[in-house]
């Protein structure tokens, strides 16, 4: 597979839309991550790295001593995670290029793998939980925030081509083989992969345009609206009413945005 081949694209905006995403989000994960007990001289491994956001997060908490093992399958990605890590003096990644539907992470014994917003997107859930499960020691956990109702996904007033852009994602992504919703089906997967779930509780978030969280939505769009296009699935009609729907919510003054349903679930390995 190539970068072409995800969904949101692996361009420059996507790349800084994805640094957006992961500060407005960092701080449950930063919570989870204290939850699950990372701390120092651990080896943790970022399941999905991207740009390496979280990776370089991770490599800060476990110190020098510790070790973040970040798997990626994006060549773009990775140069662009092992560029940032290097300017920044982290000397305690280790970067792999790899596809997890197609082998397995080649590492074992460690004390615990972050994984956010991977799961809905790959071919085979189970097979990723099971990779996963593998690369950890007895008594390592396993940490996962997933989508597991996209379709909180909403502005109020309501404001339908809005709620089209969202039906749209999501079966832009089921098309690519991926699956939105997938945190219902963690409770199931966890356990058959031998990983006992400790710890599961919801984030959603209810913003306004004055709240910090508001660019999250603003660069999702436009970002996915551009991208949507691109891959041949949606009219220019249809973005221009979605993009006209979005401005008429950032004008009115009564608009609430809901982010989209996230399940956060913490299991150990037996």
């Amino acid at each position: 597979m190539t970068d072409r081949d995800y969904v949101l694209g692996t361009h420059d905006e996507e790349i800084a839309r994805l640094g957006l995403q992961h500060r407005v989000w960092r701080t449950p994960a930063i919570e989870c991550w204290q939850k699950a007990g990372v701390g120092r001289g651990q080896k943790v491994i970022d399941v999905g790295a991207g740009p390496g956001f979280a990776t370089m997060d991770l490599a800060q908490i476990v110190g020098p001593d510790g070790e973040v093992f970040a798997a990626e399958r994006s060549n773009r990605f990775l140069a662009i995670a092992t560029k940032a890590c290097t300017e920044r003096g982290f000397t305690n990644v280790r970067f792999c290029n790899m596809d997890l539907m197609n082998e397995s992470l080649g590492v074992t014994g460690f004390d615990a793998a972050w994984c956010r917003w991977v799961a809905c997107f790959v071919s085979s859930p189970a097979t990723l939980v099971q990779r996963i499960a593998d690369a950890l020691r007895p008594g390592g956990v396993a940490m996962f925030h997933e989508y597991s109702d996209y379709r909180t996904f909403r502005f109020t007033p309501r404001r339908p081509a809005l709620e089209s852009f969202a039906d749209e994602v999501m079966a832009s992504w089921r098309a690519a083989g991926g699956e939105p919703n997938i945190g219902l089906d963690l409770p199931v997967l966890l356990p058959a992969a031998g990983l006992r779930v400790r710890h599961v509780r919801h984030h959603i978030f209810a913003v306004t345009r004055q709240d910090a969280m508001w660019q999250w939505p603003t660069s999702f769009i436009g970002i996915n609206l551009d991208r949507l296009r691109e891959l041949g699935r949606v009219s220019a009609g249809w973005v221009s009413e979605v993009r006209q729907a979005f401005q008429d919510a950032e004008a009115d003054e009564r608009t609430v945005f809901t982010t989209p349903l996230v399940l956060e679930v913490i299991a150990e390995r037996q």
